[in-house]
């Protein structure tokens, strides 16, 4: 197998991981504001905006960090020192939350996504309802 066929089926891979994992977390993060609708519309979302939830909204940030600390190739304690290079990230998560929340969170996805490596069973987000399928605000028709 030459070059261009790895790189061939990375970007194939590449492209349907984005669809199934990216995607849905990346969407909800940014999409909660009606002024972003036309964006949103743009990906083939129709409904209305996703509500601000800022626990929900975190755990989404720290999948997709985690995510890509996987595609590069650090290892658990890379991620961890890379995470300790944010000290300001630090000091105000312990200003709010008594902990390092940001480091614990991804680590904790980081970790799951570790072990579904392992064992080849997919990973699952903890978050209830699923990626993609969170609260939304009510349409303007009221429904």
């Amino acid at each position: 197998m030459n070059i261009f066929d790895v790189r061939e089926r990375l970007v194939a891979d590449y492209r349907g991981f984005t669809s199934a994992f990216v995607s849905p977390r990346d969407e909800r993060i940014r999409d909660f504001a009606v002024d972003l609708r036309p964006f949103a519309m743009e990906l083939d979302d129709s409904g209305p905006p996703f509500r601000w939830d800022p626990v929900r909204r975190a755990q989404l940030r720290a999948e997709l960090d985690a995510c890509f600390f996987h595609l590069y190739g650090l290892s658990r304690e890379d991620t961890a020192y890379v995470l300790d290079t944010f000290p300001i990230v630090r000091r105000k998560d312990e200003a709010a939350f008594g902990e390092f929340r940001t480091k614990r969170l991804i680590l904790e996805a980081y970790d799951a996504m570790a072990e579904a490596t392992v064992t080849g069973v997919p990973y699952v987000s903890p978050l209830d309802p699923p990626p993609g399928h969170g609260p939304r605000h009510e349409s303007a028709s009221g429904s």
